[in-house]
């Protein structure tokens, strides 16, 4: 069974940039997408972005398009988030998901069986 677990989460100044990682263990993640979610405090938790493993193709949601980057690393058998131009708004516990997705199906975390425990990313000065 893939297990996936998230790091480099921190607290980044606004206008800066942070990477996260999403390492997945115990399975091969051919043939998955891979969905990256986030959550602020009080709010519902919302689409970030996806991969389709196998064909490196990436997804985002609008309100991060042009400023984040997904993409996956096969040595690592993990997806990275890299995240620039951060904004006080972009606060939250980030996760990722993993489950064998039809495209229209991304943007939708109850589609995705698999879930990482999730790192907090603060964007504060």
């Amino acid at each position: 069974q893939v297990q996936l677990v998230e790091s480099g989460g921190g607290l980044v100044q606004p206008g800066g940039s942070l990477t996260l990682s999403c390492a997945a263990t115990g399975g091969t993640l051919s043939g998955y997408r891979l969905g990256w979610f986030r959550q602020a405090p009080g709010k519902d938790r919302e689409y970030v972005g996806a991969l389709s493993w196998n064909d490196r193709r990436t997804y985002y949601a609008d309100s991060v398009k042009g400023r984040f980057t997904i993409a996956r690393d096969s040595a690592k058998n993990a997806m990275s988030l890299q995240m620039n131009s951060l904004k006080a708004e972009d606060t939250a516990v980030y996760y990722c998901a993993a489950g064998r997705l039809i495209l229209s199906s991304l943007p939708y975390e109850a589609n995705y069986p698999l879930w990482g425990p999730g790192t907090q990313v603060t964007v504060s000065s």
